[in-house]
């Protein structure tokens, strides 16, 4: 009975943070459509989201697509079926890798630098100053991330996916010996606008989730730096788990017929 009441009370505290970011992110959309608005903010985070993180995605998607092309290969030329390595290194990049990879970079970056700071604004009451100034913390600190997670994550895995192609391309002619344009063609040849739209999909999807919960976990902070601290690593793991979550949802919904 008690390994049964330990379930039970996991479940309940598990639908209940549930509904407590609900209840976050609607409030926060509720806001959203009543002015003023932050535009300043707004462009600040297209920065520290988008233009910031530009470095690590694009480390990240090069050499994975650079071991990508190599793992295929090695597994094909079992099957002399090498000719198919460039097919493979362009859908899954387009498809699966580069919005995972991009959005588990993102939220280790920049998921974790929105709870500290938000955290830290609350444990020195800087959002209780922004209450009593009459300025709403979710129009001034929650709804400009959001926004701009939504808008820069696919920007960021576009580029992923042309670095992580490329990658894939070195690889492919300078040291497995394949054939320039017989490489291109085949890159070109299988892959559909189908495949570059359900990674921006997944990217903006990704993006919402990295911003709400890095702000939400920021938000609910506890006092202190023991607080901030937890609230930082609660943002990156529950972030991780949903971004690979929503993966699965988002590839069963789009391409599962």
């Amino acid at each position: 009975m008690f390994f049964i009441q330990r379930i039970g009370q996991a479940t309940q505290l598990f639908f209940a943070m549930f509904g407590r970011i609900a209840n976050f992110f609607l409030y926060t959309l509720f806001m959203a459509f009543r002015p003023p608005w932050y535009f300043k903010q707004i462009f600040k985070q297209f920065i520290q989201i988008g233009f910031f993180s530009l470095p690590v995605v694009g480390l990240t998607a090069f050499f994975t697509g650079m071991v990508l092309a190599l793992q295929s290969y090695t597994g094909f030329s079992r099957f002399q079926a090498e000719g198919a390595v460039a097919t493979v290194v362009v859908l899954s990049m387009t498809r699966e890798l580069g919005p995972v990879l991009a959005g588990l970079m993102v939220a280790g970056r920049v998921g974790a630098a929105m709870a500290a700071e938000i955290g830290t604004m609350r444990v020195t009451e800087q959002i209780d100053a922004l209450v009593t100034l009459s300025t709403s913390p979710f129009k001034y600190l929650v709804f400009p991330r959001l926004i701009s997670g939504l808008i820069t994550m696919p920007f960021l895995v576009l580029v992923a996916d042309s670095i992580g192609v490329f990658g894939g391309y070195l690889v492919g002619v300078y040291k497995l010996g394949f054939n320039s344009a017989v490489y291109m063609e085949q890159t070109l040849k299988f892959l559909e606008m189908q495949d570059v739209l359900s990674g921006l999909i997944k990217a903006a999807v990704f993006g919402v989730l990295i911003t709400l919960m890095g702000c939400y976990h920021g938000y609910q902070s506890g006092r202190g730096a023991e607080g901030v601290g937890r609230a930082t690593t609660n943002a990156v793991v529950t972030s991780s788990i949903m971004i690979l979550f929503m993966n699965y949802a988002l590839t069963a919904l789009l391409f599962v017929k």
